[in-house]
């Protein structure tokens, strides 16, 4: 098993430029795979996928210390990131493996490799997949409608895959269709890999044979053959193509296309080389300037990612040199999910083969491409907002200069599938470090630096998080993330610190509060109070810096839809939590506030730990709060418990948990059954999305809060 030193970068390394390397290259990787060890036909897989999309990984800590040495911390590196991007998602050690659940993934294909300590990369031995061009990576498929063709058809009916040497040593892969017939003559694709990729990653990676064979079966190609190379010299490899296969030599059936620097070569041989290709598809091309001598191509498509994709300013550029030297050409429009990456290239090579060598009615874009809207330009270095927000969520990141010895620079947040955590490497540009991310769903984000390793607060961003020193926060507006919003100014409520003497810890302690807006004092009537805590290694500030209470309490108000509350929030990190609450925070709340004193009238939930603390008081006093919640966190011993003492005293018993990527899942489930055999009624509001993070539980809050005092 090869364990190689890498080091991470936001676009991968460059590739093999000639095939027979390549192919020399997979032979002694595969022979170095073969070899075998005494534990690896036993070793379970590192890696399972479920049937909904979530890639858990289980890496053992042994294995990964025979291969690269004891680390301190393991990474799985992949394209999760935002746009398919090239991201980093940290494993945690528990015990002796290493392990985390990212997802739920969206369908398509992923490739991976593991790393430790930034520096030490190895491939998963227990995935047999193999990327030639790239000897630590692996790749898994995760199915589903949308990405149908690019799953294996089935054995037997697909086409073939042959090598052809040419020239003076280069090889390519040649594809014929299914039912090929050396009696026919046949149209020619030449498909192109882009400088840092090989013409291998066209099947490793892009799927190409996959999207072929489906194309091909389901009628929607006319039958070519597709001749796939990492460029070399196109006379001697049309010349060898035409030697070895039966196909047609005129420029009529005749097609190219290349990815990135494949694309630029496309583009450039048929706008300025009549007579060679009718059909040329560019995708994620860089051409930007070209003296055009050929007008009369067949078909000219472009197709580009968005503002991650370096081809998007260039694609637009490229359009008023086509528009000014008169050259019909078709834009498959921008796609809003991907950069300059094979989960975008896949889907160009769908849409571009059904085109060639036949006639097509739709020339239009691809379904959900937008307009390019002029080049994409983030404000110039040193003059970045912190970060740079645009209205369709792309954010850009920069540094100051205070990194510029750095040798690696990350921004590690809450951008994944349903706000787990990735790092994203950021790139070197002049004394700083930037990167674009996007787009991110409208919501609220926290993220950090990461600057080799050491974890570092963005100095420019003025957002604090009191609990976590280095974190930084932002919002990407819309109407989604709407309760997350400020509200107008004037128009909310009020968040008030209340300090008051605690017995436990024998010191002045402090919780932060909100009173509605228009809260009055002197009212007849005593407002209700709920009081709200938040988990282990927080303290009461974090609902309202992380949590958004404050927001979501407004929007709430304002929409209708809370009764008028007061909600304190406490600091849950004392020995004893149910003397806390009931001998000191609560008489604090009153003595101060106009809040009821009937249970009726109280609330008490809490996530992760709070969580935990909450149930302990709903065990130790039954009918003290008559509303309860626990956001991730679990029930514990049913022994003792008063359930009957619970359901006659508790109008609301609700309960929240993340998915699978929330690691109390499996104990929570195990709490509901507890519940049930204890016969105490409850609500669960089932599954919420995302993580033990507070994606999940602002939700949760936003779920509960308009639930509180009705009943």
């Amino acid at each position: 098993m090869p364990f190689l030193l890498y080091h991470g970068r936001s676009r991968p390394l460059g590739g093999l430029r000639r095939a027979a390397a390549i192919a020399a290259g997979v032979l002694t990787i595969a022979a170095m795979l073969l070899v075998p060890r005494p534990a690896a036909a036993a070793e379970a897989p590192w890696l399972s996928v479920s049937d909904d999309g979530f890639a858990s990984f289980s890496v053992p800590v042994a294995a990964v210390e025979a291969g690269i040495g004891p680390v301190s911390q393991l990474v799985i590196e992949g394209n999760f990131g935002p746009s398919a991007t090239w991201a980093e998602y940290g494993l945690t050690r528990r015990g002796d493996v290493f392990s985390g659940v990212l997802g739920p993934l969206r369908p398509g294909l992923y490739s991976y490799q593991v790393t430790g300590d930034d520096t030490k990369g190895m491939k998963d031995p227990t995935n047999s997949t193999v990327v030639a061009s790239k000897p630590l990576w692996s790749t898994f498929f995760v199915p589903g409608e949308a990405v149908r063709l690019l799953a294996d058809a089935p054995e037997g009916q697909g086409g073939k895959i042959d090598t052809l040497t040419y020239g003076s040593g280069s090889q390519a892969l040649v594809w014929t269709p299914p039912a090929y017939a050396a009696r026919k003559t046949y149209p020619v694709l030449f498909l192109q890999s882009g400088d840092g990729w090989s013409a291998t990653d066209w099947l490793d990676l892009g799927r190409a044979r996959q999207i072929l064979d489906n194309l091909s079966l389901q009628r929607r190609m006319a039958p070519m053959l597709v001749v796939i190379s990492d460029g070399g010299d196109p006379q001697e490899l049309r010349k060898a193509v035409a030697g070895r296969y039966r196909v047609h030599q005129d420029a009529a059936h005749q097609a190219i296309a290349g990815v990135a620097e494949g694309g630029t070569q496309a583009l450039r041989t048929v706008l300025t080389r009549p007579g060679q290709y009718a059909y040329v598809g560019s995708f994620s091309g860089l051409l930007t300037d070209v003296k055009v001598t050929n007008r009369h191509a067949e078909l000219v498509r472009l197709y580009t990612g968005n503002v991650t994709d370096p081809a998007y300013n260039a694609t637009h550029r490229l359009t008023k040199v086509l528009d000014r030297a008169r050259v019909g050409y078709e834009f498959d429009g921008v796609n809003p999910d991907a950069g300059a990456n094979w989960n975008a290239w896949q889907e160009n090579l769908i849409d571009f083969v059904p085109r060639l060598f036949r006639k097509v009615r739709d020339h239009g874009p691809s379904a959900g491409h937008g307009r390019l809207k002029g080049e994409f330009r983030p404000p110039a270095p040193g003059t970045t907002p912190t970060p740079f927000v645009t209205e369709d969520g792309f954010v850009t990141f920069e540094t100051t200069t205070d990194f510029t010895a750095a040798q690696r620079v990350k921004v590690w947040a809450n951008w994944a599938p349903n706000g787990s955590w990735l790092r994203v490497p950021l790139t070197r540009s002049g004394d700083r470090w930037r990167a674009t991310v996007g787009p991110l769903d409208p919501w609220f984000y926290y993220y950090r630096l990461m600057v080799d390793g050491v974890s570092v607060k963005d100095a420019s961003n003025p957002t604090k998080v009191t609990t976590e020193p280095t974190w930084s926060t932002f919002l990407v507006d819309g109407p989604a993330a709407r309760l997350l919003t400020d509200v107008p100014a004037g128009k909310g409520g009020k968040v008030e610190s209340m300090t008051y003497r605690s017995t436990v810890t024998n010191q002045d302690r402090t919780a932060l509060v909100w009173t509605p807006p228009g809260y009055d004092p002197s009212r007849a009537q005593p407002y209700p109070v709920f009081f709200l805590q938040h988990g282990g290694g927080q303290n009461h500030t974090d609902w309202v810096e992380m949590g958004r209470a404050k927001q979501i309490l407004d929007h709430h108000f304002l929409d209708g839809n809370l009764e008028p509350m007061v909600v304190v929030m406490g600091n849950g990190n004392v020995p004893d939590f149910n003397k806390e609450l009931l001998e000191n925070l609560v008489p604090a709340a009153r003595a101060r506030y106009h809040v009821s004193d009937d249970p009726s009238q109280q609330a008490l939930a809490g996530l992760s730990m709070g969580g935990g603390q909450t149930f302990g008081v709903l065990k130790a006093f039954p009918g003290r709060f008559a509303y309860v919640a626990a956001f991730s966190a679990g029930f514990g011993s049913g022994a003792g418990v008063d359930a009957a003492a619970i359901n006659s005293g508790t109008k609301l018993l609700r309960l929240y948990v993340g998915d699978r990527t929330d690691f109390v899942y499996p104990s929570f489930m195990t709490s509901l059954a507890t519940l049930n055999d204890l016969g105490i009624r409850y609500e669960f509001d089932g599954v919420t999305p995302g993580p033990h993070g507070w994606d999940v539980w602002q939700k949760n809050l936003i779920d509960l809060a308009p639930r509180l005092f009705k009943r």
